[in-house]
């Protein structure tokens, strides 16, 4: 039986030593213990992207108990140690006395017998000591605190103060932290008697399911064992995708939700409106890697139309290609594009191209924890650039009268608010209003064709959209 807690060490090592993206890592040891016990697996991912989580914090906490720098520390002893740390402050069910001994028993067992006495010394005064941790003055330095506190650096942390203020980045940083619930999206076209023994079969497995309050085709699933594992995921009955990103094809207006505007705006009723034109709606996901949006929206078309999807290696096309051919979806190509390059043979084709573009993350940090630490101003300014480069191409792809909608899974202004201005200055759209697509919550907040989603205050990723009809 492999140790749990060597297994935690090694993915911590190779996360932050080695650089390597946490989610890719997570997976791959998970997928390679799937035989594990599902408590055993439930911890080694709760310890190992907790620890991620609470990095900063942990560092402060065990640079004022270490004599030794944790910069300074030998890479194995420096992530052994914040495992523990973060298992003696935050995991109440393990006692404190077990997780020092098995940091020392591990230091030994990993060639640093010699060290075992600093770790233990280290952890066990940790553990006496909790409630004495000294954190930065919250009055007179707010942003500093804010940054230990949340673990969060504190460039961030200024940034989000700046656009938001204070009250709203302190929710926003607390949001980050909460615990993320699994969204799917319950396919179009299943009859009210599959849905229902669908989530029967669920609940049997001891999945705990709650209704979006934004979408009603939307669920909240928790307490899952591997979403592969699920009832329903061969026979292409949900798909994982965000509510953020569900709202994307909402906001495109066709298939049924266009039946509901129209039956708004003439008085009519829904059921009496023909959609003759969805027939031919082409539509274009620019860089649609794993394709949620792609499928959503070859969804709501009822299988007429067509939409290409498209990202930048075989990779992330074969992504795309394995959830169209799991959900059953006919009216969608997916191929291999770079966005940058332009597709002459599209020019003007399109009415409607989503443009879910390459962004910091910043809006999912809650779920992939090491983008918080990889990020910095310069790498700001570079997908900045790279958007309005892409931006610059697919533009061309939008018929007359068709729409562009712009989204990242992002809360920086730079690539969302003045990203869409720039754009619209610059080209020949406006943006148009969201709210006839929007759930009566967030209406209001659509109105001028942008809406910013933020976490600890929507029931969503960060998230950003943007509607922008051509005028010519």
């Amino acid at each position: 039986m492999e140790n749990k807690r060597e297994l935690i060490l090694d993915m911590l090592i190779e996360i932050l030593e080695k650089e390597n993206y946490s989610h890719l890592v997570i997976r791959d040891v998970l997928d390679k213990y799937n035989y594990m016990e599902s408590r055993e697996k439930a911890f080694i991912k709760r310890v190992t992207e907790g620890t991620l989580e609470r990095l900063i914090q942990i560092d402060y906490i065990l640079n004022q108990f270490s004599k030794t720098p944790v910069d300074k520390m030998k890479p194995l002893i420096r992530n052994l140690l914040r495992m523990s740390t973060y298992q003696i402050l935050f995991m109440d069910s393990i006692p404190d006395s077990a997780v020092c001994n098995e940091a020392v028993k591990l230091a030994g067992k990993r060639g640093f017998k010699g060290l075992s006495g600093f770790v233990n010394g280290v952890l066990r005064s940790i553990a006496r000591n909790k409630e004495l941790i000294i954190y930065p003055d919250q009055e007179k330095e707010k942003c500093r605190f804010l940054s230990v506190w949340y673990s969060m650096p504190e460039w961030l942390v200024k940034m989000w103060m700046d656009a938001y203020g204070e009250e709203t980045a302190s929710c926003i940083l607390e949001g980050l932290l909460k615990e993320h619930p699994v969204s799917v999206r319950i396919k179009e076209g299943l009859s009210g008697k599959q849905k229902e023994e669908w989530i029967s079969q669920l609940k049997k497995t001891g999945v705990i399911i709650n209704p979006h309050p934004y979408l009603p085709y939307a669920l909240q699933i928790t307490n899952i064992d591997g979403i592969k594992n699920l009832p329903g995921y061969e026979e292409g009955y949900f798909m994982v995708q965000d509510v953020s990103s569900m709202l994307v094809t909402e906001a495109c207006g066709v298939g049924e939700n266009r039946k509901k505007k129209d039956a708004e705006q003439t008085g009519m009723d829904a059921a009496n409106i023909k959609i003759t034109d969805d027939i031919s709606i082409l539509a274009i996901d620019v860089c649609a890697a794993p394709g949620g949006k792609s499928l959503h929206l070859a969804e709501k078309l009822w299988g007429k139309g067509k939409v290409i999807s498209r990202d930048l290696t075989e990779y992330k096309v074969s992504l795309i290609r394995d959830n169209i051919e799991r959900m059953g979806c006919k009216n969608i190509d997916a191929s291999v594009h770079d966005a940058l390059v332009f597709d002459e043979e599209l020019r003007g084709k399109a009415d409607v191209v989503l443009a879910d573009l390459p962004c910091s993350g910043l809006g999912i940090i809650g779920k992939k924890r090491d983008i918080k630490y990889r990020i910095t101003k310069e790498g700001l300014k570079e997908l900045q650039e790279l958007q309005k480069k892409i931006l610059n191409v697919i533009w061309q792809y939008v018929k007359p009268e068709g729409v562009l909608i712009y989204s990242t899974c992002t809360i920086n202004p730079g690539e969302n608010q003045e990203m869409t201005e720039w754009f619209t200055q610059n080209y020949p759209f406006e943006p148009e209003s969201l709210s006839s697509y929007l759930p009566d919550q967030l209406k209001k907040e659509g109105e001028k064709g942008m809406l910013q989603l933020l976490p600890g205050i929507h029931e969503t990723d960060g998230f950003f959209l943007a509607k922008l009809r051509r005028l010519r």
